[in-house]
């Protein structure tokens, strides 16, 4: 007997690329991620990224050098940092004699910057360090836009979002411990698009050493898990942020500040009156909403991730502080990645559910960078683009001269604007006030000769000024409209 063997046919199995097109492309089915694509495409965010980095840096470098960084805040993180860098209690002396900063915010992350600033202690370490953390994040939001929309809609998203207004306010605005949350956010929402969940969740929880409030937007990603299915790993992040936030809120920085209390609970204290009119007035508020959505035509609305934005808007909105209801200062800061990235997650789902065309996408993204480059000369990077920021500040030249007279080591007390350049080498508290208790003085003064920060009362400042001599300070320098005081030195 002969025995014939006959091999079975191979089955035909489409390539990955083909599959993965026609799940995408299928009506209803959900938006999955585009494998990442060799070339450019892989090289295009952190050339982005390197870009951001390099005009974030020009900006925050080039305010400092032309005296336009202050004590509030570059001043207060810069003696946090340079304690941890000489293995002390981030002691803030602008803040208070013997201010202990955790007492204020919970921000322990600070310390990562410590070995660099020792290698390199100067107020300017931190201004780059922020550029770099806010920069690096435009990777994970350029990527999953390429996989959303493709390489050109990918990359002018990108752009999009390096230049929006949150960030260029952060850059514009001194150094703030925020700059942390905002890659950390920027890579855990890219994973949750992944849906790579447990990477998700341990890019997020970071956030709790960044800065308290942060917690909630911890709890909002544990939500988002658990509403995926999620719900073991979802109620843990929940869990875990909800009693950090506590242990922090109640114990922690009440134990380290003077007073014993966790201060910025006033802003969210008072009468409540009509919640929803408190929540949605004034209309400034709205004014915020539009400014935020608008560079993503909307569109960010249709993904489920802009929920994520919910916790720090409502925070801000219910606060009794205005400061938090508009667009300035660093405060929109990590709703980018979560607006952007939304953008990116709608297009996405356009895509699968109804076979949005790579061009239509273009051309919606074309739309939010109109809106985006409408705004840029009324930006902070538009400086870059005046002379007067690339040449040197003869009165900024003139200031730092007149600051040298004061020794390495020792106490002064300086004025908001003048402080940062002050705060790499001398023990600085700031003017009008003196450190200590009654008849403890610096011996040290350094302060504009007419008040113009806006920090306190030019009135206040003022008659400070005036009363200087009769504390026993005399005049030993001055250039450039500010003066250097000597305690006990003779005219």
């Amino acid at each position: 007997m002969t025995l014939t063997l006959t091999r079975a046919p191979r089955a035909t199995v489409a390539p990955q690329s083909q599959l993965h097109s026609q799940l995408r492309t299928r009506p209803g089915s959900r938006p999955l991620p585009e494998p990442p694509r060799p070339g450019r495409t892989v090289l295009l965010p952190w050339a982005l990224a390197a870009v951001l980095f390099a005009a974030y840096s020009a900006l925050s470098v080039s305010r400092h050098l032309h005296l336009r960084t202050s004590g509030f805040d570059l001043g207060i993180f810069e003696q946090a940092v340079r304690g941890y860098a000489e293995g002390r209690a981030p002691v803030s002396e602008l803040k208070g004699p013997g201010f202990h900063l955790l007492g204020d915010h919970f921000h322990p992350i600070l310390a990562t910057l410590a070995p660099l600033y020792r290698v390199f202690p100067s107020p300017m370490t931190l201004l780059v360090a922020q550029a770099a953390l806010l920069a690096v994040s435009a990777v994970p939001v350029t990527r999953v836009a390429a996989r959303a929309a493709g390489p050109w809609a990918g990359a002018g998203i990108g752009v999009g979002y390096g230049l929006s207004v949150g960030l260029q306010q952060t850059v514009a605005f001194d150094f703030h411990e925020i700059a942390f949350a905002v890659p950390l956010l920027a890579f855990a929402l890219e994973r949750l698009t992944l849906r790579r969940w447990r990477a998700a969740a341990w890019c997020a929880l970071p956030l709790l050493l960044v800065k308290e409030d942060l917690a909630a937007t911890v709890v909002a990603v544990g939500c988002y898990l658990f509403w995926h299915g999620r719900r073991r790993l979802g109620a843990g992040v929940v869990a875990l942020a909800a009693a950090t936030v506590a242990l922090v809120v109640l114990v922690v920085i009440p134990a380290l500040n003077p007073d014993g209390v966790y201060t910025y609970l006033s802003n969210v204290d008072g009468p409540v009156g009509d919640p929803v009119t408190r929540l949605l007035l004034p209309a400034q508020k709205w004014g915020t909403v539009a400014v935020l959505l608008a560079p993503t035509a909307f569109l960010a609305l249709r993904s489920p991730l802009i929920l994520l934005a919910l916790p720090t808007l409502g925070w801000r909105f219910w606060s009794t502080n205005p400061a938090y209801w508009g667009t300035g200062f660093h405060y929109g800061a990590v709703l980018m990645p979560i607006v952007f990235l939304a953008f990116a997650d709608a297009l996405a789902r356009l895509r699968a559910r109804h076979g949005l065309r790579r061009w239509t996408a273009c051309g919606l993204v074309a739309v939010g960078l109109a809106v985006t480059a409408a705004a840029l000369p009324f930006r902070p990077l538009a400086e870059l683009a005046r002379p007067a920021t690339w040449q040197r500040d003869a009165t900024a030249d003139a200031v730092r001269g007149v600051l040298r007279v004061i020794p390495d080591g020792a106490q002064v007390a300086a004025a908001n604007g003048i402080a940062p350049q002050l705060t790499d080498r001398t023990r600085v508290f700031l003017f009008p006030y003196y450190p200590g208790g009654p008849g403890a003085k610096p011996d040290w003064v350094a302060a504009p000769d007419h008040p113009r920060d806006g920090l306190f009362p030019a009135g206040q400042e003022a008659e400070a000024l005036r009363a200087l001599p009769a504390a026993g300070y005399r005049p030993v320098a001055s250039a450039g409209g500010v003066t250097v005081y000597h305690l006990g030195a003779r005219e």
